[in-house]
């Protein structure tokens, strides 16, 4: 083996060992715990009622713990990691309430559901929410990586794309979901409704990591439904409360409140 390979072969083993410290099971458990603890039953088999809570908040803290301790090590930062282990775990009342609404507004405005259980089994869409609340909170407590992480484990599982710096208000309903697109800076208010295929995206990436930092992603304000395949772009553009956007709409400026833009005829795209 020569000098160079020795090297190289050296180098990719002290990788190894640090990389196995980010188990996609401890990942996995951290899921599963939370989604035990906001839908409780959901989530493994509830052995003793008067231990349940107790035991997934334990799994939640644990999880947590030795995600945190890997990144430390592996992007070689100190984290305050039991202050931010309460603060999440202080957070799921919150997340909770949050998620709730959105199971109603999912079970509301769809005839299709026969239930909240089907919807909790079934319903992509309410796991891709799931995921972005809880992976939302860590973002808003400066965790690195792992609130990507989730996010992209959301998005390898159900084709939606949330970027947990997105804010996005209660009542939230993904219809379908299947190559929704939310970018980092977008805001969203309440009784929002989106469908498959939806870009909320930057209207232009050129300057790179120049933009950091700015509102690169469209605001919607509240009671807006936004159909499938539509695209809006641009930190500037605000869609209006009580706005209906049709499929394929392609929009890079604002809409004015009870607007019905349709994507059928190019000429009426705004």
């Amino acid at each position: 083996m020569s000098q160079t390979l020795e090297k190289w072969f050296a180098y990719k083993k002290r990788n190894l060992v640090e990389m196995q410290m980010m188990k996609k099971e401890v990942i996995q458990g951290f899921i599963d715990a939370v989604w035990g603890v906001i839908f409780p039953g959901f989530s493994g088999e509830i052995v003793d009622r008067s231990t349940y809570f107790e035991l997934q908040m334990n799994h939640v803290k644990q999880n947590l713990t030795l995600l945190l301790h890997s990144i430390e090590q592996l992007k070689s930062v100190k984290l305050e990691v039991s202050a931010i282990v309460e603060e999440f775990i202080e957070s799921l009342p919150s997340i909770d309430e949050s998620l709730q609404m959105d199971l109603e507004a999912i079970f509301d405005g769809d005839p299709a559901a026969d239930s909240k259980t089907e919807i909790i089994l079934c319903y992509p869409g309410l796991f891709a929410i799931f995921i972005y609340r809880i992976a939302h909170e860590l973002f808003r407590l400066g965790v690195p990586w792992l609130p990507r992480i989730l996010s992209e484990n959301a998005h390898s599982k159900t084709g939606i794309d949330i970027h947990p710096g997105a804010s996005i208000g209660h009542h939230f309903f993904i219809d379908h979901g299947t190559g929704i697109v939310i970018g980092e800076t977008t805001v969203i208010g309440n009784y929002v409704k989106i469908y498959q295929g939806v870009t909320l995206g930057a209207l232009s990436l050129k300057d790179g990591q120049k933009l950091k930092g700015s509102k690169r992603h469209p605001t919607i304000l509240d009671h807006v439904t936004i159909y499938s395949e539509a695209s809006i772009f641009g930190g500037d553009t605000i869609i209006g409360p009580n706005v209906t956007i049709g499929s394929n709409a392609f929009i890079t400026k604002s809409v004015p409140e009870h607007s019905v833009i349709t994507g059928i005829d190019k000429k009426k795209n705004i």
